[in-house]
């Protein structure tokens, strides 16, 4: 349920209608437009008449909301999410690049890929330090020792540092290095895992699962923010379908509606996307063009000897001729190019 408030409504009405949701055993998420106070009302919900709300001078209307999430919805919150991150935003008329390896092999390894990619205009450095693998005998990242080498490029490089976390147990020893916690697609709907990261103060970079449904990806979201954290940015990475050319099948239109349904920022992963290399700059410009508010895209020097996903990594000067093309675009999309 929301109940969206008049525009003369003043903080005494808004503050008095919230203890009344709170004396009828519910919470109150509150969000504050340029125009109007919306009250989101979260909890069981279904003995309440919207009617008792309706007849207070302050309440323009209240209405109960059909989707199963409720803080993620576009009805909880008109205005779009921005979330900053040292100050750099994800969201609004911003464009975000979020670059670097698959993995973290070596610190030669990083620090010449985030060099490279901070040259060329990144803002985020992406790198694997726990590895989810489909074979356990594949490279499976450096764990605390990639984290450790992540904070260095990090500091060297000023890129804040988004990398993936798979287990509730890794998140203390991970705080002090991450800027951006991913939670991959295999780990989309760990709801332990998503309960535990929303109790924290990080950002959380939340990536499609192989099969789930947009609103399945919105719920896990709920998840998240249900805990407190809502500092979510949804990621479009592919998703599984009877085609076996690409590694998976990038949904565009899973952007718009995503832009649709809810107010959270939205990123594609064209890298594991296509699991191709040569497709990832054609639908990096996609991504935009529907109205990504960025991209996540694998970089590696020498793909050819890189521990994962050489093939869908594109090298340096691929990867700065992509943010030439993606700066020429920014001006037509309306969107803000920041490095």
């Amino acid at each position: 349920m929301v109940i969206i408030m008049k525009k003369d409504a003043n903080a005494e009405d808004i503050e008095r209608i919230k203890r009344r949701i709170e004396n009828l055993g519910c919470k109150v998420h509150m969000s504050q437009g340029e125009s109007c106070c919306i009250l989101g009302v979260v909890g069981d919900t279904s003995r309440i008449d919207t009617g008792v709300f309706e007849v207070e001078d302050c309440v323009e209307r209240a209405m109960r909301i059909q989707s199963p999430y409720k803080r993620a919805s576009r009805f909880f919150k008109p205005t779009d999410t921005v979330v900053n991150v040292k100050g750099k935003l994800i969201g609004g008329n911003k464009l975000t690049v979020i670059a670097g390896p698959c993995s973290v092999e070596s610190e030669e390894q990083l620090l010449t890929i985030a060099k490279a990619v901070k040259k060329s205009g990144a803002t985020f450095l992406r790198g694997g330090a726990y590895k989810p693998r489909t074979s356990p005998y594949s490279f499976q990242g450096l764990k605390e020792e990639g984290l450790k080498l992540l904070k260095k490029a990090s500091d060297i490089t000023g890129l804040p540092v988004v990398t993936e976390i798979m287990a509730a147990h890794q998140i203390e020893s991970a705080l002090p290095y991450v800027d951006i916690i991913q939670i991959g697609a295999r780990n989309m709907q760990n709801f332990d895992l998503l309960r535990e990261v929303g109790k924290t103060d990080k950002p959380i970079l939340l990536k499609r699962g192989l099969s789930a449904t947009i609103e399945e990806l919105l719920m896990s979201a709920e998840y998240i923010m249900s805990e407190g954290n809502e500092n979510v940015i949804l990621c479009e990475r592919g998703i599984r379908t009877f085609e076996t050319y690409t590694r998976n099948t990038l949904d565009l239109s899973a952007v718009l509606v995503i832009k649709k349904l809810s107010h959270l920022p939205v990123i594609v992963d064209p890298s594991h996307a296509s699991g191709k290399w040569w497709m990832v700059e054609p639908l990096s410009k996609a991504a935009l063009a529907v109205g990504a508010d960025g991209i996540a895209v694998e970089v590696h020097h020498d793909p050819i000897n890189a521990l994962s996903d050489g093939e869908q990594s594109i090298k340096p000067d691929k990867f700065n001729h992509l943010m030439e093309s993606i700066k020429q675009m920014s001006g037509f999309l309306n969107k803000e190019f920041q490095e």
